[in-house]
């Protein structure tokens, strides 16, 4: 063998070296320079609900780490379709965003036909930011006390009630659904675009029964201005000890929670999503995000995007037999 052999032999075996390490600068170059601009962080509805308080608390905390804005984007209506759209759309470099909830990654694909876009494909999961729990209020007006009261006062007048929601396909509208097919009640649902609209008609009695996240409702539970009369988690809330989960109340089994997290477009590279991850993993974890989503009973995640993914698909799963079995449809 000649000294040409060795020397090509020796430079063919150096260059899956020099491409790993190739790689694996730029993969640090990537995470090292994001964000190069501000970050746009859409949510699928308008302000005042808990998905907007969700988002504005992460962003703000974001905002401070990073020494860069990211803004929120309220993009309400339609179910959050167009939003995903914008979002499915949008350059993959990390600087756009979208809040991703029960709604728009877990039931959207069962109720809408057309919506130009695979949650699944176009998308790929960050990381989970909160469980919320599902309250469950009335109008004081409403002379029930608890949820067995309730679920008898409505069966009693079938049809005759109305609950709102922050719009199809919102949290709150799939929780109510949820609660009227566990326990048979038949009560009208009235969309509105957004949780600020829906809270407004309730306090004024133009609607008697409604469903949100704790950051939401606890002001107006602790004036008395609504009473809570479940909780959808599977144990009671510190916030509200003496308020019975609806297990409790004779429905076992049931639980329903909202949970909020960030979704990038799909080709987003896998090192910025990383790094978005671990970001947030911080932010969720600093003393003011820590403090404020204990007070409302919210469960903390920033967990890798693989864990986010497979949670995603569970409640896929969950909630496509619950739209079948509901009758859920798109507007």
């Amino acid at each position: 063998m000649n000294k040409e052999f060795f020397n090509n032999r020796r430079q063919c075996l150096a260059m899956p070296l020099a491409a790993g390490l190739s790689a694996l600068s730029w993969s640090a170059t990537a995470q090292a320079s994001w964000p190069t601009k501000p970050v746009r962080f859409i949510v699928p509805f308008v302000p005042g609900g808990t998905s907007d308080i969700v988002a504005r608390t992460v962003a703000n905390e974001l905002s401070k780490q990073l020494g860069s804005p990211v803004l929120i984007e309220n993009k309400g209506g339609g179910g959050g379709v167009p939003a995903m759209q914008e979002v499915a759309r949008a350059p993959a470099d990390g600087h756009t965003i979208i809040l991703g909830h029960v709604g728009s990654m877990a039931v959207n694909p069962y109720i809408f036909q057309n919506t130009g876009y695979d949650v699944n494909r176009d998308f790929v999961p960050v990381t989970l930011l909160a469980k919320v729990p599902s309250l469950f209020v009335i109008h004081p007006d409403v002379p029930a006390r608890n949820l067995k009261e309730f679920v008898a006062y409505v069966k009693a007048r079938p049809g005759q009630l109305n609950y709102g929601s922050a719009g199809n396909a919102s949290a709150g509208h799939l929780a109510m659904e949820y609660l009227k097919l566990t326990t048979g009640m038949f009560m009208t649902h009235i969309p509105y675009r957004g949780t600020g609209p829906a809270l407004t008609d309730l306090l004024a009695g133009r609607t008697q029964a409604f469903s949100a996240g704790t950051p939401a409702l606890l002001p107006f539970i602790k004036s008395g201005k609504l009473r809570a009369i479940a909780t959808g988690t599977p144990q009671r809330l510190a916030s509200l000890p003496d308020l019975p989960t609806v297990a409790e109340q004779g429905y076992k089994g049931f639980e329903s929670v909202q949970w909020y997290g960030i979704m990038a477009p799909g080709a987003t590279p896998p090192e910025i999503v990383k790094r978005i991850q671990e970001e947030c993993y911080k932010a969720l974890r600093s003393p003011t995000i820590a403090e404020r989503f204990a007070s409302e009973d919210a469960s903390i995640g920033g967990g890798p995007s693989a864990e986010f993914g497979a949670f995603i698909g569970q409640q896929q799963r969950l909630w496509k037999d619950i739209v079948l079995r509901a009758r859920i449809r798109s507007d």
